[in-house]
């Protein structure tokens, strides 16, 4: 048992000062009181920019730059801003003035008993937000979905957020209802010690969909939110509900895995961006389940002796990642940490310090 002190000798007199609603901000919201200089709108990128240097400068704070990143999600990887780009910040206006009642609280100290615990740190589940926004594995028998994009009421080939489109569905929908629109990338392979195996397709998402009614079998919806351009034939699945409270845990035994592509085919990773890793629920993962990354030694030559003799130099620790969406033989993953370039084929396997 571990004895903690809280101490509570606040004694606030609430006097009929005005409060303004820009103090009290939702996630996702920037309030001007937040910045220490105006921020232009459009904001242009210059050569050498980044997020963090920009929430640095118009935040004081450079981990802000999730602020930023989550009102710009069309910058798909936030460490990769490139000149002229614009970036844009939507501001919390003043709401109308609220006067509080005066009151007088008087609180008094109490102690409490509470066995030791160890408390993990918040994860932000606004990263996840973007980062689940965009891609996803799927299984080969699945790829074909419950349905796809008929037309829509003007005949055009390609739509946006907002538009009213036609869908053909192969089970029963109520208004309400939401799909997730989306196309079938390429197939993802897992190849460990020379064994290459099929894992499942990749699935780019293009957006969501919400049926608003059915008439004679085919159905109405509404395009509630657009990543990209959507047309006619595009697949559409059942929108899965996320648990953004995403509890972190840390996977015991023995667990071998590698990183199997990384987001937008880029040749490297680094913190923030998602990876598909050949781990899954059948391995003892869930959402939360933190694991480490780390780099295959090389095989060096000892030149003290005469004959060649060579070591292995031991695998180290290049970061960590936190499982989003488990599914039977691999995940998607988020990058919390990194203290270098990650690349496919770096070994996934649960933390050695925990």
């Amino acid at each position: 048992m571990k004895l903690q002190l809280h101490m509570l000798i606040l004694v606030a007199l609430l006097s009929p000062s005005t409060l303004f609603a820009d103090a009290f901000l939702m996630p996702g919201e920037v309030g001007k009181g937040e910045l220490v200089k105006a921020f232009p709108q459009p904001y242009v990128v210059k050569k050498g920019d980044t997020l963090w240097d920009i929430a640095a400068e118009y935040f004081a704070n450079p981990e802000k730059w999730i602020k930023i990143w989550e009102q710009n999600l069309q910058v798909t990887n936030p460490d990769l801003i490139y000149p002229g780009n614009e970036i844009w910040l939507k501001l919390k206006q003043n709401s109308k003035a609220v006067k509080p009642k005066s009151n007088i609280v008087k609180l008094e100290p109490r102690i409490i008993y509470k066995p030791a615990e160890r408390l993990e740190s918040v994860v932000d589940s606004r990263v996840f937000l973007a980062a689940l926004a965009r891609q996803d594995f799927i299984k080969p028998d699945a790829i074909e979905g419950v349905g796809h994009i008929l037309d829509s009421k003007d005949e055009r080939l390609n739509y946006g957020a907002n538009d009213r489109i036609y869908l053909s569905l192969d089970e029963k929908a109520n208004p309400g209802d939401v799909f997730d629109i989306f196309r079938t990338g390429d197939m993802i392979y897992s190849n460990i010690r020379g064994e290459k195996k099929e894992m499942g397709y990749l699935v780019n998402h293009l957006g969501r969909v919400e049926v608003t009614s059915v008439e004679s079998g085919v159905y109405r919806g509404i395009i509630v939110e657009a990543f990209e351009e959507i047309g006619r034939t595009d697949r559409l699945k059942r929108a899965t509900p996320q648990d953004y409270k995403i509890k972190p845990t840390y996977p015991k035994g023995q667990l071998f895995g590698q990183v199997m592509y990384i987001r937008d085919d880029a040749a490297e990773a680094g913190q923030g961006q998602v990876l598909g890793i050949n781990l899954g629920t059948k391995d003892g993962l869930r959402s939360g389940s933190i694991l480490g990354l780390y780099r295959m030694g090389r095989l060096i030559e000892d030149t003290v002796y005469q004959e060649k003799t060579y070591q292995a130099l031991p695998e180290e620790k290049i970061g960590e990642i936190i499982v989003l969406v488990p599914q039977d033989n691999a995940s998607i993953v988020l990058v919390m940490k990194s203290s270098g370039s990650i690349n496919t084929g770096d070994i996934v396997q649960p933390l050695s310090n925990h």
